[in-house]
């Protein structure tokens, strides 16, 4: 029993990124990496959630809603840079926990991350074809119709083409290195990040205090469950942590890159909902595109086009940096020989795992063109809440490590901030409904399965 909790040193992690004759390239710095995150924050979030949020949970609250979750996101975000200082080495919390909990552990929230990453880049490729088909229907383009959305012989529909070729397109670009995918994302956050900032100077001269109030229609338990809601609105800075590998100076480029990105998307979010519920009276946004909305009900439709290209660009960068983190974490895995050795391929002219990118593409789309967007969403967040609190109490044991490096990011008034980071996800992880915990059980009980038929005699570490 005691080889399933084998842990890896440290030391030992950092050494195995150095034996490989073909590595990963180290070419991201701190302003690359806090592009990265806030590509991978703003985007389905910010754009769409909101709306649903206000109109069906919280109402004007809707600001507390998203402080509720930025407190959850960021007590996990200091111990996410304290590990990626720590630990620079791809795999994100399923490395982290390889060095804390051992390997049975690691692979639990290791299949945990792959549902979290895969389900997400689906749902956000789905979403992101929505808005490009709507975008292309005010010129008079449709794709056939049969091929517009995912299978529904009752709605006519069998597979969401738009979907399948832009995962396509971002795969292609993830080949090519990098750092090639990382300027392509620096150029679209910059062009989301200007939207946002002309939704708010134009917004701001609309808003009617009238419209705050009642303040908190469906009282605090409406408020929490928007929280859980809008939690989907911040997951993407822990993709970061997946490119710690590829960081120069990860010590300092890794803390920099997880919290300024979500410093930043936290500030804009409570100033979008703020805004948002100021302009349009809160039961009328549960539409699919409530910042677009709330400036057509302004009659300020210019800005309401520039909304619609900024949201294709924003949900674009997202499905970019979570499919990157998809690559990344199969590699990882792939390389402690729990998945097979192919996914942990690097090309020695791209310097990129060419044929993981690929497999990923094949899996990502199936269930982006098949599988539909509400079935999609439901597992994503639970999943990253599990991560979190995992990640929250695995700082508690790496500071009981003696061999843990000085040097690097530290998690302030330890143990005071991992569990409140614990508690903060815990409690909105309860909001979830139960078919979601249900669904998230029988994914983690197969993955167990995987791990005793492949993955525990496959192991490196247990060969070794």
């Amino acid at each position: 029993m005691s080889n399933l909790f084998r842990r890896k040193s440290i030391d030992a992690l950092i050494r195995e990124t150095e034996q490989k004759d073909v590595q990963l390239k180290k070419e991201l710095g701190g302003f690359d990496l806090t592009m990265l995150g806030i590509g991978a924050i703003i985007g389905t979030g910010i754009f769409v959630l909101t709306g649903v949020a206000a109109a069906e949970h919280a109402g004007p609250a809707l600001v507390i809603s998203f402080i509720m979750s930025g407190l959850a996101c960021v007590f996990a975000a200091l111990c996410y840079a304290e590990f990626a200082s720590t630990v620079p080495v791809s795999g994100s919390a399923y490395t982290y926990s390889y060095a804390t909990f051992g390997e049975l552990i690691a692979w639990v929230l290791g299949w945990d991350l792959l549902l979290e990453y895969g389900f997400a880049s689906s749902a956000v490729a789905s979403g992101w074809s929505g808005y490009f088909q709507g975008l292309i229907g005010g010129f008079g383009l449709h794709f056939p119709h049969a091929l517009s959305s995912a299978y529904n012989p009752k709605e006519g529909t069998y597979i969401d083409l738009p979907a399948i070729i832009i995962v396509f397109f971002i795969t292609l670009l993830l080949t090519q290195g990098v750092k090639k995918s990382a300027k392509f994302n620096t150029v679209m956050v910059l062009i989301k990040l200007a939207v946002v900032i002309l939704f708010i100077a134009v917004g701001v001269w609309y808003v009617k205090p009238d419209n705050w109030t009642p303040f908190m229609p469906f009282g605090f338990d409406g408020v929490a469950t928007g929280a859980a809601t809008v939690f989907f609105a911040y997951i993407g800075f822990d993709a970061v942590s997946t490119a710690a590998e590829e960081v120069r100076n990860p010590q300092k480029n890794m803390p920099i890159g997880i919290i300024s990105s979500l410093a930043v998307c936290t500030v804009l979010y409570i100033i979008v909902s703020l805004i948002l519920t100021g302009i349009v009276p809160y039961d009328q946004l549960n539409v699919k595109n409530p910042v677009a909305f709330a400036l057509n009900y302004i009659n300020q439709d210019w800005v309401a086009g520039f909304i619609s290209l900024g949201a294709i660009t924003g949900i674009t960068t997202v499905l970019l940096v979570m499919m990157y983190g998809q690559t990344r974490l199969f590699y990882a895995i792939s390389r402690d020989g729990l998945l097979p050795s192919v996914l942990s391929k690097v090309s020695k002219k791209k310097n990129t795992p060419v044929v993981n990118s690929w497999i990923t593409c094949a899996i990502v789309s199936f269930f982006a063109g098949v599988v539909p967007l509400g079935k999609l969403a439901e597992l994503t967040n639970i999943g990253t809440l599990f991560a979190f609190m995992t990640v929250s109490v695995g700082i508690l044991y790496l500071r009981r490590n003696k061999q843990q490096p000085k040097t690097g990011f530290r998690v302030p008034f330890v143990p005071v901030i991992p569990i409140l980071a614990f508690l903060f996800c815990g409690y909105l992880a309860l909001q979830l409904p139960s078919t979601t915990w249900i669904a998230f059980v029988i994914w983690i009980l197969i993955g167990i399965v995987v791990y005793f038929v492949y993955g525990r005699y496959h192991s490196k570490l247990r060969n070794s």
